[in-house]
């Protein structure tokens, strides 16, 4: 099967890439598993908040809020960060950093009822956070994609990638794909794909986040509480179908894989989180871990491989691939059809592949 481009990897990011490239040229995208969004984008908190993370990965979640907007997929979350007596100077930091309205303690508790005021000190609050449909979101970049030709086809490892005189050969599926131009959407596995098709890897890091759902404290309705996330960001809850999801914020360094939580990891981090309310934690529902991967640098890399222009780097989301998947979308497409991209020198700078050398 022949294409213009062809993308490894049907996350998210590789899938609304799709659905701008499929525009520009015949497309195929192979996803490995059994069906799309598995890994990292099947775990995800699904939060949008675009003052959360490094300049470039703000940059692009604040260039996707004009599609957020607008997409009926948001519904309203907000966003709290609680700190201890003893961290005025972290608390300060955090409230300027995330744009927060300093709370009272009785005014946050009002938000979020079951913060413990012998323990929690400072709380801050911001509106500028919403909850993402992230199966909605998933579903309609495919359907966007194979509306405009694109051809998804899941079960499809790649296990040959050969340079041809015109591009590139993938076997995959029992398959054989040739293609002029490689993206490497595939998420922890990035490195792994750059190494089958004989390009340097970059030095990726998957680091493993566990998450626990718990049922909601003494009954009460969450519905409407905020995000919350303790000062040193080493704990979040979050509500999540009428319970709570929490989450230790662990960043373990691990290979590519199926991740699945630690329970001792989950254990430390409900601790922490039930340190900062008054309600103990008394079953789980169900636990789970994803692989957040990021570049050396902790930036996106978006962008053509310095060495091989032939082979492009769409990857290192960390855990801002949702809040930031339009942008990076549209920038893709972007160069990849030789516009002018949208983004300033500086955070095209940020974001290229051709930093590390």
């Amino acid at each position: 099967m022949q294409s213009d481009f062809l993308i490894l990897g049907g996350g998210i990011a590789g899938l609304s890439a799709a659905a701008k490239l499929a525009h520009v040229g015949s497309l195929t995208l192979l996803e490995a598993e059994d069906h799309l969004a598995y890994h990292a984008s099947a775990r995800s908190a699904a939060l949008y908040e675009p003052r959360y993370g490094n300049p470039a990965v703000v940059a692009l979640s604040e260039a996707s809020g004009d599609f957020y907007h607008g997409s009926g997929l948001l519904t309203p979350r907000g966003f709290m960060i609680v700190d201890g007596p003893e961290h005025g100077a972290r608390f300060r930091a955090q409230l300027k950093g995330f744009a927060l309205d300093e709370l009272t303690i009785g005014e946050a508790r009002a938000l979020c009822p079951i913060l413990n005021p012998e323990t929690v000190a400072f709380a801050g609050h911001a509106a500028h956070a919403w909850d993402i449909d992230t199966d909605a979101l998933v579903q309609r970049a495919a359907r966007a994609a194979r509306a405009a030709g694109a051809v998804i086809r899941t079960k499809a490892r790649a296990t040959r990638i050969s340079r041809t005189a015109t591009g590139w050969e993938v076997e995959a599926g029992g398959e054989v794909f040739t293609t002029k131009l490689l993206i490497n959407a595939a998420g922890a596995w990035v490195d792994e794909v750059a190494k089958l098709a004989g390009v340097a890897p970059l030095g990726f890091t998957p680091l493993r986040r566990s998450m626990a759902r718990i049922p909601a404290p003494a009954g009460q309705d969450v519905r409407a509480w905020p995000m919350v996330i303790g000062g040193a960001e080493d704990w979040y809850m979050k509500p999540d179908a009428g319970a709570l999801i929490v989450s230790p914020a662990e960043e373990d360094p691990m290979p590519p894989h199926d991740a699945f939580a630690d329970d001792m990891v989950l254990a430390e981090g409900l601790a922490r989180y039930e340190a900062a309310v008054t309600e103990p934690v008394t079953r789980l529902l169900a636990s789970w871990a994803g692989l957040r991967t990021f570049s050396p640098d902790r930036a996106p890399v978006i962008g053509f491989d310095p060495r091989d222009p032939g082979f492009f780097w769409l990857a290192g989301q960390g855990g801002y691939g949702f809040q930031s998947a339009p942008a990076a979308a549209d920038l893709v497409a972007d160069l990849i059809a030789g516009r002018a991209p949208v983004p300033e020198r500086a955070i095209l700078s940020a974001l290229d592949p051709a930093r590390f050398g």
